[in-house]
């Protein structure tokens, strides 16, 4: 697939549409995936949302642990959406979810900086057995009680 300097407005969409589909071979899935991310040019404003709710979406699913991941650490490129911290904070506190999946999700949190907001969600994933000795030191390199 050439779609790499096409502005069309309907590609996003159509992107979408073959990202979201289940049965669709992983691999294209996630060459979709990274040229949401960086193959067409920076995504235009009314396609973010969409973007990161497909992403997030994901999450979700029952997708292999490979095409999970890619989505998580893809919406580090979303973390200002409403709804993504909150989406990966839920992935951190997921107990049945692969460490991989949970610690990339706090590594996010993390990288989205010492917001109010994140700030209230780590504090909720600070009691995880796994994660909570990582959160307190992120928030107490950020000086955060």
């Amino acid at each position: 697939m050439q779609l790499e300097g096409i502005r069309d407005p309907r590609v996003v969409p159509f992107l979408l549409t073959v990202f979201k589909d289940r049965d669709e071979n992983e691999q294209v899935r996630i060459y979709v995936l990274k040229h949401l991310l960086n193959g067409g040019g920076p995504l235009l404003a009314g396609d973010r949302q969409p973007v990161a709710n497909a992403f997030a979406h994901l999450l979700d699913d029952r997708s292999t642990v490979d095409l999970r991941l890619e989505s998580a650490l893809a919406l580090g490129e979303f973390t200002q959406i409403v709804g993504v911290l909150s989406r990966l904070a839920a992935i951190c506190l997921a107990e049945d979810e692969s460490i991989d999946l949970r610690y990339a999700a706090f590594t996010l949190l993390e990288r989205a900086g010492p917001t109010a907001e994140c700030i209230a969600l780590l504090r909720q994933i600070a009691s995880d057995e796994t994660l909570g000795s990582a959160v307190h030191s992120v928030l107490s390199a950020w000086h955060v009680q």
